[in-house]
């Protein structure tokens, strides 16, 4: 897939603010660590994987990523059942991921942290069983984790893809309606731009009423289906969070890019741009209002 040059800052706005918490220790009672079932054997394993747990979070909060990576593995063997430190080693790799690079040691990074999150996915739960709530977690959280890995490496629809499930788990989480919202964009805006530029046109973002019919044609035979997704993602996300003001902003930009496909219906096209520009002004009003709440809060906190 041709990813634009604007790819990272892109990911910049998705990406912000959706890294996930993953310490939640996970041990069944009555699990079986030694050979037999005396106290102490079975709590020296579990006490030293605490240990190590405890070593690799300071290191990973220090910024000592590979010191963190090297005591959650430790963990790991000591407890292997336990989700706890596969969440942190899966957190310690990914944030070793350079966003929109895609050279080989990067790549590998990736696929190590992604391998990580897919093996809690696949873990059994050992008796006595988890609560719903914990199950949907564990699954949840690995799913946006490995959406959020593949997106940094520009593997955008297989991130769309994870995102998707997180949506089976949860149709009312509205940052994975967003992200989806977002990569539909994103590719319908490349499919454009180049279609654009390939007949020496420039962008006027408002539709393209001047370009050629046969252009026009071809971007609405590509983007049909990425747009119509688009709007429909982007509008859940803004229903299950009304002051997603992210989420706006890309309606925005959705609706522009919807234009295009209302060639040659000029009342349809200007319908199109008006919407856009509702929903930008909602965007700023919005991202406003978040802010002064968040202010309030802060000067409440103080007093």
């Amino acid at each position: 897939m041709n990813i634009s040059r604007n790819f990272v800052l892109f990911l910049k706005v998705v990406v912000v603010g959706l890294a996930i918490p993953t310490t939640f220790s996970f041990l069944a009672a009555g699990q079986q660590i030694a050979d037999d079932n005396s106290s102490q054997n079975v709590w020296r394993p579990i006490n030293q994987e605490n240990d190590e747990l405890r070593i690799g979070m300071a290191a990973y909060k220090s910024g000592d990523l590979d010191e963190a990576i090297r005591h959650f593995q430790k963990a790991i063997l000591l407890v292997p059942q336990d989700i706890s430190p596969r969440m942190e080693l899966g957190e310690a790799l990914s944030r070793k991921v350079v966003s929109g690079v895609e050279t080989p040691e990067n790549l590998k990074i990736a696929q190590q942290a992604i391998s990580v999150y897919q093996g809690i996915l696949d873990m059994p739960f050992r008796d006595p069983s988890p609560t719903p709530s914990f199950a949907h977690w564990r699954t949840v959280t690995a799913e946006k984790q490995i959406a959020r890995i593949e997106f940094s490496i520009k593997k955008l629809d297989e991130a769309k893809e994870w995102q998707k499930k997180v949506l089976a788990e949860d149709a009312k989480d509205a940052e994975a309606a967003y992200s989806i919202g977002v990569i539909d964009w994103m590719e319908a805006h490349q499919t454009a731009q180049a279609a654009l530029t390939q007949a020496g046109l420039k962008d006027d973002g408002m539709g393209n009423a001047k370009a050629p019919a046969a252009v026009m044609a071809a971007i609405k035979t590509q983007n049909g289906a990425l747009i119509e997704e688009s709007l429909r993602y982007l509008n859940q996300a803004v229903e299950n969070r009304p002051d997603y003001a992210d989420a706006m902003a890309y309606l925005n930009l959705a609706y522009l890019r919807k234009a295009d496909l209302d060639f040659g219906n000029e009342a349809a096209r200007t319908e199109d741009v008006a919407k856009a520009e509702e929903w930008s002004r909602k965007a700023h009003e919005t991202r406003k209002a978040n802010e002064e709440k968040k202010a309030a809060g802060a000067e409440a906190a103080k007093s």
